[in-house]
């Protein structure tokens, strides 16, 4: 159907696939409505290498498992709307007649981003125009899932554009946050972080800019973002097909980080090459992850990148950390990053890589007036701007505003010829060659870089607007191919964590009173923010996977030990649905 016509044609989908959702859930048998058990609890709470090894014994039967985390997605679609696809009773069937019950993974549970290839399901993307076309078979990825053991049993919420902190779309409606229903989840895997914290078990979801990393700091949950070449992408859609400047990684997500780091060694001993002809045969270290987790550790801190500084509660989250490492006997150094690739530089050059077609492709599969993400549609303004245009907007916020940093990002921000990109794919490698020479020099020498996640907790529904380019101290470590993991540390204290000042007014004082930060910062409420979680970023080099997971238990061990009740401070054991 031709435009505009068309914009009926997604309002006629989208009920449609609102309706199958809402008719598979209320079609469950009795059983996945009713209350938790004490079994049910005891299932959501014990680690998963145990699962696996009370399925190998037989002393516990995977259905059950998968009817134990089948109520925990009714009762997390319920609070939150986390869910797109529910693959229940199908996983049911795979249990016994697909689903490898010697695995590594045997009988345990995984939530998928909408964006990974089951069969007999779509890969809507949040996008009208591409449901209603489901897959005859199931990617790589969901086939090695399943040689290992692993049941699938829901596809999750993410944001239209996949260009967002948020996790909203007018297919499915927004996801809310787990703590306050107020905030976004975070995203693009936001549906993951919302079913995670609710007493979901593993997930997994995509990353290019910190979309595995912000959900879990936003709902209070653990993630790994693995450099490329790591963990299986093939079978996986995305808004971007070809879009390679800054590569988009599938990395893990879980409730715990006993269970992260089960969960991503059981995939890799599994040898993912041999399902997807992306990944490195680069087998799990155990060697790296004990010794990471058992040396005293030199840490380089990064509590502020220059661009927008970390608000009070994040602040907190970070300097707490630090002292903790610290009083563990840690060496806590601060950093200066190269002169010559700064945080900023970093967040200029990816913001041009990772949108050089001028935000064609992800708006090219919109129906007529279908509704984008707030943050994806300022940013296609801006690169749909004619030149003129643009260089005269340009002009006025550097010459009128005096904001040289917002300034720089809209000079550059439009479409990019084949030979302007290659320029830029070689001040990447650039980049990412004076980062690699910076930190092997004598004077650093880091374990990892300890950073705030986010400049702040997470933020309201439809705040991407305003904040859609504060992103940088996730999306630098992209731009680097950095493995990169995220832990919890405590939660927004409407006391401690408030403002003492009006927020221009407090960036004024740290001379960062620019686009950036306002836009950040002018959603930033810590009596309405409290008990959205806090978190931590845990940063090591390239295919560092192990190293990262065992900085993640140093660090884990130092805050438990420096908190007289880590659990009661909300840092160890999120949110669970279980009442």
């Amino acid at each position: 159907m031709l435009p505009p016509f068309d914009y009926f044609t997604y309002r006629r989908v989208r009920t449609i696939k609102r309706q199958e959702r809402a008719t598979r859930f209320a079609s469950l048998p009795a059983e996945y409505h009713a209350a938790f058990t004490p079994a049910d609890k005891t299932i959501v709470t014990k680690p998963i290498e145990q699962l696996v090894q009370d399925v190998h014994n037989g002393s516990l039967s995977p259905t059950d498992i998968l009817r134990t985390y089948g109520k925990v997605a009714v009762k997390a679609q319920e609070k939150t709307n986390c869910i797109t696809e529910l693959l229940l009773p199908e996983a049911e069937t795979w249990v016994q007649t697909e689903v490898n019950l010697k695995g590594p993974l045997a009988g345990v549970p995984v939530s998928l981003k909408d964006s990974v290839q089951v069969k007999g399901f779509d890969i809507s993307l949040g996008y009208s125009r591409l449901a209603g076309k489901p897959y005859a078979e199931d990617g790589p990825l969901v086939k090695l899932l399943k040689n290992a053991g692993a049941v699938p049993y829901a596809k999750t919420a993410l944001p239209v554009t996949l260009l967002s902190f948020e996790s909203d779309n007018a297919l499915w409606g927004p996801c809310l946050n787990p703590h306050v229903p107020q905030y976004s989840p975070g995203g693009s895997t936001g549906g993951e972080g919302a079913l995670l914290a609710l007493g979901g078990r593993i997930g997994i979801g995509s990353d290019v800019a910190g979309s595995v990393r912000v959900p879990a700091a936003w709902s209070g949950i653990y993630s790994l973002r693995c450099s490329t070449g790591r963990w299986p992408k093939n079978g996986v859609n995305t808004s971007m097909a070809g879009q390679e400047g800054v590569a988009s990684v599938f990395s893990p997500m879980a409730r715990t980080l006993n269970d992260l780091t089960y969960f991503t060694r059981s995939i890799i001993s599994m040898k993912p090459w041999k399902y997807d002809y992306t990944v490195h045969p680069i087998a799990w270290r155990d060697e790296e992850e004990i010794e990471a987790k058992s040396k005293r550790l030199r840490v380089g801190l990064m509590a502020y990148d220059g661009v927008i500084p970390a608000t009070p509660a994040i602040q907190r989250a970070v300097t707490t950390t630090a002292a903790a490492l610290s009083a563990a006997g840690h060496e806590v150094v601060e950093i200066t990053p190269p002169a010559a690739a700064d945080p900023f530089t970093g967040l200029h050059l990816a913001s041009q890589l990772l949108n050089s077609d001028g935000c064609e492709t992800f708006n090219s599969h919109f129906y007529s007036f279908e509704p984008s993400d707030p943050g994806a549609a300022q940013l296609s303004l801006i690169a749909n701007l004619p030149s003129p245009l643009r260089y005269l907007y340009y002009l006025f916020v550097r010459y009128v505003r005096r904001d040289e940093k917002w300034a720089a990002l809209i000079r550059t921000f439009g479409p990019k010829s084949a030979s302007h990109q290659w320029k830029l794919v070689a001040k990447r490698e650039a980049f990412r060659s004076t980062w690699h020479s910076w930190w092997d020099a004598e004077s650093q020498q880091y374990d990892f870089i300890l950073c705030p996640v986010n400049a702040t907790p997470a933020l309201p529904h439809k705040a991407m607007k305003d904040a859609v380019s504060s992103c940088g101290y996730t999306f630098l470590w992209n731009l680097l191919d950095y493995s990169a993991g995220v832990l919890p540390v405590s939660h927004v204290d409407p006391k401690r964590d408030a403002l003492t000042a009006p927020y221009k007014t407090v960036l004024k004082q740290l001379g960062a009173n620019h686009a950036l930060a306002r836009g950040a910062w002018k959603h930033y409420d810590a009596a309405k923010m409290s008990r959205l979680p806090t978190a931590v970023q845990v940063v090591g080099r390239r295919w560092q996977e192990e190293k990262v997971l065992g900085y993640m238990a140093a660090v884990e061990g130092a805050l438990e030990k420096f908190y007289d009740s880590f659990t009661r401070e909300g840092g160890k054991y999120p949110l669970l649905g279980l009442d």
